[in-house]
């Protein structure tokens, strides 16, 4: 599969309250949808049925991109393909020690599903060898455009 290359954009996620305030900017990659469709795009809105899983991971800035690259696998070759799987973008923090895991679904049951997998624990460990992750299972309160 060729490399998508997302055309520039002066769109970021800014996520707050990270590591005692700590602030992240981070280009948003293309997320896919489980027809691994490049066009699909992360739906935010309100009064939504939609279950957001974001996973905030920090590593050393070394490991970053080995980090970035097992979320896109772990994407591409597992979530993608669960049932309840809408869509999932990878973010890399610009100064190199975070990265974060934006991803959608249909319920959070279909979350605690693909968790029961014999697939997810290997591929948690490998995450773990490299990163540590917060886990947060949310639902969109607000949406504010420019």
């Amino acid at each position: 599969m060729p490399e998508i290359k997302p055309a520039p954009s002066r769109r970021a996620i800014v996520a707050t309250g990270l590591g005692a305030g700590a602030l992240l900017a981070a280009p948003i990659v293309p997320s896919y949808s489980q027809t691994r469709s490049s066009t699909m795009e992360a739906t935010i809105r309100t009064g939504s049925d939609i279950t957001t899983l974001v996973n905030v991971f920090t590593v050393e800035p070394g490991n970053q991109q080995k980090l970035v690259e097992l979320l896109k696998q772990g994407t591409e070759n597992f979530f993608s393909k669960q049932p309840g799987f809408i869509s999932s973008s990878v973010h890399a923090g610009k100064e190199g020690g975070r990265a974060v895991n934006y991803s959608q679904w249909r319920s959070a049951g279909d979350i605690e599903n693909f968790r029961k997998d014999p697939e997810f624990a290997p591929y948690i460990q490998r995450l773990a060898a490299i990163a540590k992750a917060e886990t947060i299972l949310c639902e969109v309160v607000e949406v504010n455009h420019a």
